[in-house]
């Protein structure tokens, strides 16, 4: 019996921005997200849901009030820039994705390269110091199948 829900994508990773609405813009910018929902009075943005293929991340303002979810999560500028999950992108063209978002000013932290196990990718910060990783390999293709 699978416990996975029926839908598009069953994992949704969910991040906090200081500044959601220069977030919003930067991320469709950098990294080529679509909005796909905007919840927000004002500055405050209280969910939003953008989107990159059959994939979405959601956010927030990390400073809203009325999110009980919002004190469990701290800034990567307040830890340290440590993380302990980061996205992982799915990208048809590691190195077009790579021109683009250095171009955005992305903190480019691990540069492009082709990797031992498939596919070619790259790790950068975003404007408030999340950690991606965008790539071509998809874990979902039979690796004999290329």
């Amino acid at each position: 019996m699978s416990l996975a829900a029926d839908t598009t994508a069953t994992i949704i990773p969910c991040l906090r921005y200081r500044n959601a609405q220069v977030a919003i813009d930067w991320l469709c910018n950098a990294f080529g997200f679509e909005r796909h929902a905007v919840y927000a009075d004002g500055d405050t943005v209280h969910h939003a849901q953008l989107t990159f293929g059959n994939g979405m991340i959601m956010l927030g303002s990390a400073a809203d009030a009325a999110s009980e979810w919002a004190g469990e999560i701290v800034q990567p500028a307040d830890i340290g820039m440590k993380q302990t999950q980061s996205p992982c992108v799915i990208v048809t063209d590691a190195d077009a994705h790579y021109d683009r978002a250095k171009a955005a000013g992305a903190e480019i932290v691990i540069d492009i390269a082709d990797q031992a196990y498939g596919g070619r990718g790259y790790s950068c910060r975003d404007l408030e110091g999340h950690l991606w990783w965008f790539g071509s390999y998809d874990p979902w293709k039979d690796p004999s199948a290329s």
